[in-house]
């Protein structure tokens, strides 16, 4: 069980890369078959790294040997095995569906989910900076591939846009990473942690700089206003596999800008505490706004589910901005539901596309669907979980944000900003069902594709986790409290992550 850390990453990487191997490379029916067993074994590793973590506390595995600062080291903490355990499952859901047909567009396109799946993962669990930025690149080259599986005019104009920002962002990622380590010597997170509130002056100066630049980067991946109108067109053109799996994208971004500003730039940082704070709240009250303003602008379902997602960045980014240990478990609790809650109605958007004939997923009238109770129902779940209406887990994780302010000033601004984004949410979906399923002229479309029982099933995973988070969610928020808790208390943990530090 020493070896379990490494597993999230070792999995996908062996099997993304027998799947490029002849003769499994040659046989489509061949690498569903490992990708299935391939997403299998990733959660059950997951799970069981959750609960050994849960259960005998953090594991720092030492790549080699070679212990922190000085080499590569992978960090099983709360916070880290919980979204290891949201990207295995959002990783299975997805290989379900995608095995079904979605996956015959072009080539490659198990290997390149495993390999961006390993770069999701690895994000999550390295304890040094420039690993990030290493399984960024990785995550990013496979979603590179991915955005434009199947092809077309759409796909690669949104692929353009979308490779040209995150160039850009993996070069200012490097800019930052060389003045930090300039600055500090070291890119360990914890040793990083433990020197920066030494710095004074210049030198304290510089290292502001190459952290304000880490937040821009963070920002874009995070989707974060002004840097967040890249993310619809290019979720929207995804196939449905893809951007469901996108889902969890937005979600290392979020969860950098918790990591490093907690850990390395928090309370104990000295003349760099905090510093992220003047910036992340004005940015994080306008990206919830601006995205509610698309939610209710939005023609169709993709481009609801994505705006969705920018809403659900802004929400996150004000818990970050409260930086709390409170306010980070809601953020924690709420972006577990909202990854599966957004991954389900992209693929549950999909399923109603292809039963509508030339109407696809806008709102407009159209033919009689072949499935209406079934994709109804599915559609009336994923609402009522994304309005974050009661009794479902979007609730639940508002309330949690809700309850998280701690001042009169941040009550003024965070409610109304919350309660008018469910509102507007509310109006988008009721406007969206009442078109998609009352409205319709004439049969059925007699070429239209029903569900088939994989998709159908991938689907109800994803919808089953919001009723599930509120069943166990005494559980669920005890245990993101405990995430909160060890991650706010960095400094005294940085010490017991490099064991030749003394106090």
């Amino acid at each position: 069980m020493q070896h379990l850390s490494i597993l999230p990453i070792l999995i996908p990487l062996i099997f993304g890369v027998i799947m490029l191997l002849p003769p499994v490379s040659r046989q489509l029916k061949a690498q569903r078959i490992c990708s299935v067993i391939a997403g299998f074994c990733l959660f059950v590793a997951a799970i069981l790294l959750f609960a050994q973590v849960s259960s005998q506390g953090v594991i720092v595995y030492a790549l080699g040997g070679w212990q922190p600062p000085f080499g590569i080291a992978l960090v099983a903490d709360p916070l880290s095995v919980l979204m290891v355990s949201v990207t295995a499952f959002l990783a299975f859901a997805v290989i379900l569906y995608s095995v079904a047909g979605q996956d015959k567009g072009g080539a490659y396109f198990h290997p390149l989910l495993m390999f961006q799946v390993m770069g999701i993962n690895g994000a999550f669990m390295t304890g040094d900076i420039f690993n990030l930025f290493v399984f960024f690149e990785i995550l990013l080259i496979a979603s590179y591939a991915l955005l434009i599986h199947a092809g077309g005019k759409q796909k690669t104009q949104a692929a353009m846009h979308y490779v040209i920002l995150n160039l850009v962002g993996s070069s200012l990622f490097l800019f930052g990473l060389g003045i930090l380590y300039g600055t500090l010597g070291t890119l360990n997170m914890a040793d990083m942690a433990i020197k920066v509130g030494s710095l004074q002056g210049e030198t304290a100066t510089l290292a502001k700089t190459g952290a304000l630049l880490l937040l821009v980067v963070f920002g874009l991946k995070a989707a974060m206003l002004p840097m967040h109108f890249w993310l619809p067109k290019t979720y929207a053109s995804a196939t449905a596999p893809v951007a469901a799996l996108f889902a969890i994208m937005t979600k290392v971004g979020i969860y950098s800008i918790f990591r490093v500003y907690t850990v390395i730039f928090g309370e104990q940082a000295g003349e760099l505490a905090n510093i992220a704070t003047p910036w992340l709240w004005p940015m994080a009250l306008l990206t919830i706004a601006i995205g509610s303003i698309g939610v209710i602008a939005s023609p169709s379902i993709r481009i609801l589910s994505a705006n969705l997602v920018i809403v659900s960045s802004g929400s996150l980014l004000v818990c970050a901005a409260i930086n709390s240990i409170e306010s980070t478990a809601a953020a924690l609790y709420y972006l577990v539901h909202s990854t599966l809650a957004s991954a389900g109605l992209f693929l549950l958007a999909d399923l109603i596309s292809r039963q509508r004939g030339k109407a696809e997923d806008r709102f407009v009238h159209s033919r009689l669907m072949k499935q209406p109770k079934l994709l109804g129902f599915g559609f009336a779940i994923s609402a009522l979980a994304l309005i974050g209406m009661p009794p479902l887990s979007g609730f639940v994780g508002k309330i949690m944000i809700l309850q998280a302010t701690q001042s009169i000033a941040e009550t003024l601004w965070i409610w109304p900003l919350l309660l008018i984004g469910s509102l507007v949410t509310l109006v988008a979906f009721s406007r969206a069902g009442t078109t998609l399923f009352w409205r319709h002229n004439g049969n059925e479309v007699d070429e239209a594709e029903i569900a088939k029982p994989a998709e159908i099933l991938a689907v109800g995973l994803l919808l089953l986790a919001s009723p599930l988070l509120v069943i166990f969610g005494g559980s669920m928020a005890e245990f993101t409290l405990h995430a909160a808790n060890y991650l706010h208390d960095i400094q005294r943990s940085a010490y017991d992550l490099l064991p030749g530090v003394t106090r």
